[in-house]
C-alpha cells in the first residue's frame, strides 16, 4: 500500500504562517466509519473521510471481505455493508501497509467470524507488536499464528460463535479496547472491557450511533464498556471532523514562528484527543476555540492560533493517552520554549511506527537541541524562542509523524534541515506539504 520509494526533502525557514486551513478528516474516526458501515445492512454515506494510505488500506480490506466501498466524484464515500456476521473469506492476504489501527481493529472483526485472514504490512508495521491484541482475541477463541515476537505477517482463524470475555486492559490502548469490542459485535452474550486509564472513545460513540447495544459505566477498577452481541448495525450518514493530530503540526508551527496567525477549521475536540492543546496552553500558547458545535456525536471547533512565547513545563503524565501521537511535535515546541521541558509517562512511544523517543532525540540533537532520554519520554532544553541551529540530517524511520514534526522544526531553524524520507506522510496527511506552502506564501 505504501510508497516504497524514499522521498528526501530539505526544508528551510519561511517566515510567518497565515491563513485558514482545513485539516484532513480524523484518521481514527475514518477507519471506524468504513468498518462499521461495512457491518451495517444497507448503504452508509461518509463525508470528509481521510483519504490517506492507512484508511485506504481499511477500505481495501473491507472490500476483500465482501463490502462494497465506493467513492463518488464529489468526494462522498458510499459503503454497502454485509451485516454483522456477514464477512466473507478474503481471497488473498490483507495488506495493511503502515496502519496499526487497521490491523488491530480488523483482527478484532475477523476473530468472531468463521473466516481466516492473513495480515501483512510494510517494514515499519511488521516491526510493531500485536501480542496485546492476540492475547484477548485468543481468549475469545480465535486461532492466531504470528511471526516471531507476535508480529506480522500473521494468520488469524476466527471462531464462530466466539466466547464473550471480560478483559482488563493491561496498557492504555484504544486499539486493543476497540479490537475486543469489535469481536464482541458478533459474539453471543455480553463482552466487557475494563479500562483503568481512559483512552479515545471514538468506537463507543460511533457504535452507539450505528445502533449497537453498548454501555459505559464507572467502577472502582475503571470504566467498564459492555457490548451485546449479536448486534444489528443500521446504516448512517457520517461527517468526519478534522483530525486533531494533523492539526497539531499547525498549532505548534504557528506557536513557534513569530508573526504567525492561523485558523484551523473543523477540528475534532473529543476530550480524549485534546491533550496537546492542554499541554501547549500550559506552555503559554495562544489557542482560542471558536464556532464550537457537535457533529455526529463529536464536539468540533475552529481553532485560532497565534505566535506566543512558550515556557517549559513538566508535561502531566495523565495527558499521555489523549496526545500519544502528538508527542513528537510537542518535543519540537519544547525545543523553542524557555527552560527545560520534561515529558514522561509515554512508554507507548517506543512501539509506534518508530521508537519515537529515540528517533526524536536523535533528530533534535542533530539540529542542535540538548535532550535527555528516559525509558518513558524526553527532557528537552529549550532555546527560549531563538531559532534552532538546524543544519542536521533526520532519519524518519518510515514514520510519518517524525517527518512532519521535523518539517515544523525546520520552520524555526537557522540552517535548513534535511529529512531522509517524507513519503510516509501520505499515510495520514497527503496534502501536508501543499498546505504548508499555502500557509507560508504571502
Amino acid at each position: 500500500m505504501s510508497n516504497t520509494d524514499p522521498r528526501p526533502l530539505t526544508l528551510a525557514a519561511r517566515g510567518p504562517l497565515r491563513g485558514t486551513v482545513t485539516v484532513p478528516g480524523d484518521k481514527s474516526i475514518s477507519h471506524r466509519a468504513i468498518m462499521f458501515s461495512a457491518l451495517a445492512v444497507g448503504e452508509s454515506r461518509i463525508e470528509g473521510l481521510l483519504e490517506g494510505e492507512d484508511v485506504l488500506a481499511t477500505a481495501a480490506a473491507m472490500r476483500a471481505m465482501g463490502a462494497r466501498v465506493e467513492r463518488d466524484k464529489d468526494g462522498v464515500w458510499r459503503v454497502h455493508g454485509v451485516g454483522v456476521g456477514g464477512l466473507q473469506q478474503p481471497g488473498q492476504a490483507l495488506d495493511m501497509g503502515n496502519s496499526g489501527t487497521s490491523t488491530r481493529l480488523l483482527m478484532g472483526l475477523v476473530a468472531s467470524h468463521g473466516i481466516t485472514a492473513t495480515f501483512t504490512g510494510d517494514a515499519s508495521l511488521s516491526s510493531r507488536p500485536m501480542g496485546r491484541v492476540i492475547e484477548p482475541l485468543s481468549q475469545m477463541g480465535a486461532e492466531i499464528t504470528a511471526s516471531p515476537g507476535g508480529r506480522l505477517p500473521l494468520m488469524l482463524r476466527g471462531m464462530c460463535p466466539a466466547v464473550p470475555i471480560e478483559y482488563t486492559l493491561p496498557v492504555a490502548s484504544a486499539q486493543v479496547k476497540s479490537a475486543v469490542l469489535l469481536a464482541g459485535l458478533n459474539t453471543p452474550g455480553i463482552t466487557r472491557v475494563i479500562e483503568p486509564v481512559p483512552t479515545r472513545d471514538h468506537s463507543e460513540r460511533m457504535l452507539r450511533g450505528f445502533g449497537a447495544e453498548l454501555t459505559v459505566e464507572d467502577s472502582p477498577e475503571g470504566k467498564v464498556i459492555s457490548i451485546t452481541g449479536e448486534a444489528e448495525l443500521k446504516p448512517q450518514h457520517i461527517v468526519v471532523p478534522g483530525d486533531p493530530s494533523s492539526a497539531g503540526f499547525w498549532m505548534v508551527a504557528a506557536s513557534i514562528v513569530p508573526g504567525s496567525d492561523i485558523t484551523i477549521a473543523n477540528v475534532c475536540m473529543n476530550p480524549t484527543r485534546t491533550g496537546l492543546i492542554t499541554a501547549l496552553r500550559l506552555m503559554g500558547a495562544d489557542i482560542a476555540e471558536t464556532n464550537t458545535r457537535t457533529v455526529g456525536g463529536e464536539p468540533v471547533a475552529d481553532l485560532v492560533v497565534r505566535h506566543a512565547p512558550l515556557k517549559a513545563i513538566e508535561v502531566p503524565a495523565a495527558l499521555a493517552p489523549s496526545m500519544i501521537d502528538e508527542y513528537p511535535v510537542l518535543f519540537v515546541a519544547a525545543s523553542l520554549a524557555e527552560g527545560r521541558t520534561v515529558a514522561r509517562g509515554a512508554h507507548e512511544l517506543r512501539v509506534k511506527e518508530s521508537d519515537r523517543i529515540a528517533t526524536m532525540r536523535t533528530a533534535l540533537e542533530a539540529c542542535g537541541v540538548a535532550t535527555e532520554e528516559f525509558e518513558d519520554g524526553l527532557a528537552i532544553q529549550g532555546s527560549g524562542g531563538k531559532p534552532l541551529a538546524g543544519g542536521g540530517s533526520v532519519a524518519t524511520k518510515l514514520d510519518h509523524r517524525i517527518a512532519m514534526s521535523m518539517t515544523v522544526a525546520a520552520l524555526a531553524a537557522e540552517q535548513p534541515i534535511a529529512i531522509d524520507d517524507v513519503a510516509p506522510v501520505a499515510t495520514s496527511y497527503p496534502n501536508f506539504f501543499p498546505t504548508l506552502d499555502a500557509l507560508t506564501t504571502d
